[in-house]
């Protein structure tokens, strides 16, 4: 089945679109490993074969970039607006498949699509009556049921809150299926606009993964460079790379809860966005823009690195059973040079080296939408998809709702 895998993330800088081939083998149904990542207490799964055949990016019209960063998080916003937004997003992911489709010359028989999120709390809390976690992706998947004309797989992430669990990450599912390895400890780093990793310990079964929200990735980068220079994003990190780390600044900053948090964890635009923001830039004071930039992005790279340290190759257990070797890098974050130098300078004490998902035969900038395709397709086959041990979930949850064409 070809699956079109749709994603939007926390940046709000686009829409990412994969169209991938999965298939499942005729040998025997799966091996404990299978049955692992489904969590599913012993129901048997087959292995994948999973192909992608190509991806695309489009990025969102100035204007409607701009609303999505209005709406996320925020304290007041119109009815009225959020309604429409979720429509004009629905059109817009349709145009990309359908633009994805033609440039590709492959049809799709189902689409997986992520959505915009505008709010995730993760851990309860009181409102009105009910303590509740909550989460909101928006993006009308019955308007690309219609366009595109075949099934939508979409809101995936309320099942496994029902659960028990913090409706993220869920990438992880993809990463233990794509990465597990009998002899060497792999860590998946993904730095979009949030950075997550899954620690994957050698010969493990998806029960013994770790995933969490490391911090921020790309998002208070993008944001300190445009409020500074007036630019989207630090191409490349050469604003940062002429700048230097504000290490008192630095320090103060990863004293922050979330750093210190156990997993499992997950953030997003409710911890580091205009709020965060703010705050670094007071503590900045008067600094050089430049070594503003270089220590935002230095907050990002220090950050994966003492998760690595503390809560992977620290941890009880976990670091015992596995020697990490690799860190399996992706999302936009791996294109720029200095948050890389600085992230190996970081690690480099713990011996572990750093490769790109490019080389597994997988784009760094089409992970997470492969990831939804993948996704659509368990649930499309009946199947649970998250990973309880990474969400936290106390059950497997299949994963989703489905939006007829």
């Amino acid at each position: 089945m070809i699956v079109a895998g749709v994603m939007s993330g926390t940046s709000a800088d686009g829409i990412n679109v994969a169209l991938v081939e999965i298939g499942e083998r005729d040998e025997a149904r799966s091996s404990a490993g299978c049955v692992a990542a489904t969590g599913a207490g012993g129901q048997e799964c087959p292995p994948h074969t999973i192909k992608l055949l190509g991806h695309a990016e489009y990025p969102y019209p100035l204007r409607v970039r701009a609303a999505v960063l209005a709406a996320m998080n925020a304290e007041r916003a119109r009815v009225a607006d959020l309604a429409r937004l979720n429509f004009v997003l629905g059109e817009l992911y349709a145009e990309a498949v359908l633009a994805t489709q033609q440039k590709l010359g492959a049809k799709a028989e189902l689409v997986g699509c992520h959505g915009q999120t505008l709010y995730h709390q993760g851990d309860p809390t009181l409102f009105l009556t009910k303590k509740v976690a909550a989460t909101w992706q928006t993006g009308e998947a019955a308007i690309i049921a219609a366009r595109v004309g075949v099934p939508v797989v979409s809101d995936f992430r309320p099942a496994d809150m029902a659960a028990g669990g913090k409706g993220a990450p869920l990438v992880p599912y993809l990463d233990y299926l794509l990465f597990h390895d009998s002899k060497i400890g792999r860590i998946v780093q993904n730095i979009g606009g949030i950075a997550n990793l899954t620690a994957i310990p050698a010969g493990a079964h998806a029960s013994d993964i770790v995933a969490f929200d490391t911090g921020p990735g790309n998002m208070v980068i993008d944001a300190v460079t445009e409020k500074l220079f007036g630019r989207p994003y630090d191409r490349g990190g050469r604003i940062a790379a002429s700048g230097t780390v504000l290490e008192p600044v630095l320090e103060r900053v990863l004293q922050q809860r979330f750093f210190r948090a156990q997993p499992p964890k997950t953030t997003g635009r409710e911890e580091f966005g205009r709020e965060f923001v703010r705050d670094f830039l007071r503590r900045c004071a008067r600094a050089r823009k430049q070594d503003v930039v270089a220590t935002v992005t230095a907050l990002t790279a220090r950050s994966i690195a003492d998760a690595v340290r503390s809560l992977v190759t620290g941890r009880p257990g976990l670091g015992a059973r596995s020697s990490f070797g690799e860190m399996i890098l992706s999302g936009g974050g791996a294109r720029n040079a200095t948050l890389m130098r600085m992230l190996a300078a970081s690690l480099a004490p713990l011996g572990i080296e750093m490769k790109l998902a490019d080389e597994f035969g997988l784009p760094s900038e089409a992970k997470e939408a492969a990831a939804f395709a993948v996704l659509a397709y368990e649930t499309w086959s009946r199947r649970p998809s998250n990973v309880a041990s990474a969400t936290g979930a106390k059950r497997a949850a299949i994963l989703g709702k489905i939006s007829y064409a």
